[in-house]
């Protein structure tokens, strides 16, 4: 398999003021063509799962929050999107897919930097695949600064040399203003 491009978690249910910019700039990312395949993952709060019993939080349980965000629905194959419940990274199928079609190295983008973006990468860096991740292309639903966390704490865990840009950021962490 060449290089693929993982899309975590950019819905409907995570867009808000520090990520409205995500969806475009990785239409923008996959509008190069420098990625083999384009695979999706999409958090569902199940009501037996530990967001909902642990910390009372009750969205991204259905339609359409579950939902990948209008901008990239062009390119959705629906194989390609693996749903997940909770924090829990790489499900089997996903990593099962990874294997199968020998992924030596996959490049990450979405929402949650400090969350689900950070124990994806983890995760695969942990089944021996190279992760990237474009860190122009992620954010936070908490903000700045819990994007930069994560990022600090992906740098010391898959080393910074993994944390690259997109070149669609036009070199901003922070998300631009909504028009």
């Amino acid at each position: 398999m060449s290089e693929p491009l993982l899309i975590v978690d950019v819905q409907v249910g995570f867009i808000n003021s520090f990520t409205h910019h995500i969806p475009q700039r990785i239409a923008a990312l996959i509008n190069s063509g420098n990625y083999s395949k384009l695979i999706f993952t999409r958090f569902i709060n199940s009501t037996d799962g530990p967001y909902q019993r642990f910390l009372d939080w009750h969205n991204c349980d259905c339609e359409p929050e579950i939902n990948i965000a209008a901008e990239l629905q062009p390119f959705v194959e629906q194989n390609l999107v693996f749903s997940k419940p909770g924090l829990c990274g790489i499900t089997d199928e996903l990593a099962s897919y990874l294997r199968e079609n020998h992924a030596e190295r996959v490049f990450i983008v979405g929402i949650d930097t400090d969350m689900c973006v950070l124990k994806i990468a983890m995760d695969i860096f942990d089944m021996g695949i190279e992760p990237v991740v474009l860190t122009d292309c992620c954010a936070s639903t908490a903000g700045l600064q819990a994007h930069l966390a994560g990022l600090a704490v992906l740098s010391r865990n898959i080393g910074a040399q993994r944390l690259l840009e997109g070149g669609v950021g036009n070199g901003s962490l922070a998300a631009p203003p909504q028009n």
